[in-house]
């Protein structure tokens, strides 16, 4: 494999073409209008105009992005997370053209992508999951029966869904047929599948997922789990590897549940199986992405590899080269999503342009971002300006580090969710990894942000005051050496 394009913008396509080129492998970037002047068009090799900013005439145009690969030679795509990423046609499409595709087979990809399917495939396998129905159901009575039997609340889930959409939550039977025809409703406007299922909901749940990565030789493995449950609108915002939470049992179990998983639909590459985790800590599985997750960096930090060299290693026809006993949990890591949005109004995104852009530096700590000072972040993609990563050797020692990390960095221009970063680290909730999925719901208010906006102004008027002063004392100590010692010294005595 000489040359890789990367279907993809921001963070991820910077973060795929780096090891693409350690690898000595040739990049290519494909951008729209809006990313014209973005880092990794400027970073790849070659790089190739999409079309228009909207994401449906540039980044969704797969049969554009194959014309660009047979047009320069390119070996293989790799699609990041989004866009066409887990699009069984897409990557079918890619396949037939010869050439490689960065990812699992499309087979496997169309298996995960239905809930439905899922649950049917792995039920051979015997993984846990949720009480519930493992068929689609759009008769309002039939299913005001199912969900007596399951009992109260439950939850109805859009079959092709995800990010939350098509997803409503009933907690009792006079609100079941009205929720019903919502989530129908939603999961048409946003899929164009209504299909629905019925599940036990899982009232105030862990986020729990197992990355695992598959050869093409059979040999599959996990790479331990990721915490994932601080969330706004069923969306990550902190994830950290190992959990708090799992004991080595319970992970040998949850592991070797994903592996399942994967066997269950013949998976390669990385992939990671999410899971519910209740107060008790009993699992269940809740769905398989099929392809790199945002929040990969905290597992490769743990067990120092690189995902994105395992996805083109594997691609390659290689072999993993090690076994599960072989993969050890090295210290802890923490990944704050920094988003332009205003956490303390409902996390409603944010448009501006980035006037002051600082990382911070440091042993330990990673920064993957895909903008720089004077950038406005566009509107019509994903709002993420960037992952902030943080490891260490102990989760105590990992949260210290991540709230210096949040000190060092410096954005202006638009709000960001660093500052609720900051209050995640300090909360005890958190530092006790006593939470879930209702962390935001039950710990946090918009007053709680005007704490730190107070304190960063006492601190902001602490270092002027001491600036003043030292500039202050560097004029005197200006004005002694160049007419000698004042008067008030030679004259300290006459006083007396």
């Amino acid at each position: 494999m000489k040359k890789i394009l990367v279907a993809n913008r921001g963070e991820i396509a910077l973060r795929v073409m780096r090891t693409a080129k350690a690898m000595g492998i040739k990049t290519v970037a494909v951008f729209s209008e809006a990313d014209r002047h973005a880092k990794h068009v400027r970073f790849a090799d070659e790089a190739v105009l999409l079309g228009p900013p909207p994401s449906a005439q540039s980044y969704l145009l797969g049969d554009k992005i194959l014309d660009i690969c047979k047009e320069l030679g390119v070996d293989g795509i790799h699609p990041g997370y989004g866009f066409l990423s887990e699009n069984a046609g897409f990557a079918r499409k890619v396949k037939e053209a010869g050439i490689t595709f960065i990812g699992p087979s499309p087979e496997a990809m169309e298996v995960m992508g239905s809930k439905l399917g899922a649950k049917d495939a792995v039920k051979a396998y015997g993984v846990p999951m949720v009480p519930g129905i493992d068929k689609a159901i759009t008769d309002i009575e039939e299913s005001k029966k199912i969900a007596a039997e399951i009992g109260y609340p439950i939850l109805i889930k859009a079959s092709a869904g995800g990010g939350g959409k098509g997803m409503r939550v009933v907690n009792e039977p006079s609100e079941f047929e009205e929720q019903m025809k919502l989530a129908v409703s939603e999961a048409t406007a946003s899929f164009g599948d209504g299909s629905v299922f019925i599940e036990k909901y899982v009232g105030s749940p862990r986020h729990i997922e197992i990355q695992v990565l598959g050869d093409n030789f059979g040999n599959i493995v996990y790479l331990f789990e990721r915490e994932c449950s601080i969330q706004r609108r069923h969306q990550k915002l902190v994830e950290e590897a190992p959990s708090a939470v799992l004991t080595p049992e319970l992970r040998k179990q949850m592991g070797e549940a994903a592996v399942n998983v994967a066997k269950a639909c013949n998976y390669t590459g990385a992939g990671t199986v999410e899971f519910l985790v209740d107060e008790n800590l009993n699992f269940y599985f809740l769905e398989m992405n099929t392809r790199l997750q945002v929040e990969h960096p905290v597992t490769e930090l743990i067990c120092d590899l690189d995902l994105v060299k395992e996805q083109i290693r594997v691609a390659k026809g290689e072999p993993l080269g090690y076994t599960q006993e072989d993969l050890k949990i090295n210290g802890h890591s923490i990944e704050l999503r920094i988003c332009a949005e205003d956490p303390a109004n409902n996390f409603l995104p944010e448009v501006g342009t980035l006037e002051t852009y600082r990382i911070p530096v440091g042993e330990g700590i990673r920064v993957d971002d895909g903008f720089e000072e004077g950038v406005e972040i566009p509107i019509f993609y994903d709002n993420m300006i960037a992952k902030l990563i943080v490891h260490a050797e102990s989760r105590d020692a990992a949260i210290a580090k991540m709230k210096q990390a949040i000190h060092q960095y410096r954005i202006e221009g638009l709000k960001t969710t660093l500052e609720f970063g900051e209050f995640v680290m300090d909360h005890p909730a958190f530092m006790e990894g006593k939470f879930d999925t209702k962390f935001i719901e039950k710990f946090f208010n918009p007053e709680n942000l005007l704490a730190y906006d107070s304190k960063e102004a006492e601190v902001a008027a602490m270092a002027a005051s001491l600036i003043f002063r030292k500039e202050k004392q560097a004029r005197v100590d200006a004005e002694v050496e160049r007419h000698g010692e004042s008067n008030w010294r030679n004259n300290r005595t006459s006083r007396r």
